[in-house]
């Protein structure tokens, strides 16, 4: 419901923004309107007064900006009308939305109530904590490798997937550690972190690449990658990933602005 209003406030926006500029165009017109006529293969256009007791005139070719003018403001005219309807519609339906939706029947219940009862639609926010609280079994491979500890209570490979693991919990999005996916080929993979974009409930895959200097394994990255986008998944799509290497220290401000700015 969060996103369908966000996405609703941003065409009110646009709208806004149209309206205020065809307005602003709205008394540059000249005067009268545009009439366009077919026939014998040819189109021609007319200048017709306000007063339509007064003659139509013919606009020649290069009157081409005067018919050009008359038909942006049979458009502007329009234009503002249907805007304005949808304007009016949309803010209408924004103000239902937030004051009667249906998943407020649950939130309006007291918390012991709640206890008792399954709601219909998850909220947004129990959607992320049902989600959170998969169960799964974890990548077996080198488990004795897993000696960093999170803000979470978890063991992670290494630092940077430390720093990654606390950043994704100080911000609120959920996320598991080396989950399984399988893939359509059917081979199981294990993403250092899958996410959960609460607002779309989509998951999106997150991987780290922290030995960039090593040329076998920037190699077996690659792969991955290769792998992953048979597989539908890539970046611009479901997959992020983060990197460092020697000379390029893990960008931990780059990467907070890149969570905020796609998972908030």
């Amino acid at each position: 419901m969060k996103k369908i209003i966000e996405q609703l406030v941003d065409r009110g926006n646009l709208l806004r923004k149209a309206i205020t500029a065809a307005k602003h165009d709205e008394g540059s017109f000249p005067e009268g309107s545009l009439r366009i006529s077919r026939g014998n293969g040819r189109i021609r256009f007319f200048q017709v007064p306000e007063d339509r007791s007064l003659p139509e005139s013919y606009l020649k070719r290069e009157q081409r900006d005067l018919a050009e003018a008359l038909a942006r403001k049979d458009y502007n005219s329009k234009f503002l009308k249907k805007a304005q309807q949808e304007l009016d519609r949309i803010e209408k339906t924004i103000r239902q939305l937030e004051r009667n939706n249906a998943e407020s029947a649950y939130d309006e219940l007291s918390e012991h109530r709640k206890s008792l009862v399954k709601p219909y639609i998850l909220t947004d926010l129990l959607y992320a904590k049902e989600w959170q609280s998969m169960s799964f079994k974890p990548n077996p491979y080198m488990s004795e490798m897993k000696i960093y500890d999170t803000r979470r209570g978890e063991k992670v490979r290494s630092k940077s997937e430390a720093i990654l693991a606390d950043m994704l919990y100080r911000l609120g999005i959920p996320y598991h550690y080396e989950r399984p996916l399988q893939l359509k080929s059917g081979k199981v993979r294990y993403p250092d972190f899958t996410i959960l974009q609460i607002v779309t409930r989509e998951e999106i895959y997150l991987e780290h690449f922290g030995l960039l200097n090593d040329e076998e394994y920037r190699t077996n990255c690659l792969l991955k990658l290769d792998e992953y986008r048979k597989h539908g998944i890539y970046p611009g799509k479901n997959l992020l990933f983060t990197y460092e290497s020697e000379k390029s220290p893990l960008d931990i401000k780059g990467i907070e602005k890149m969570l905020k700015d796609i998972m908030l």
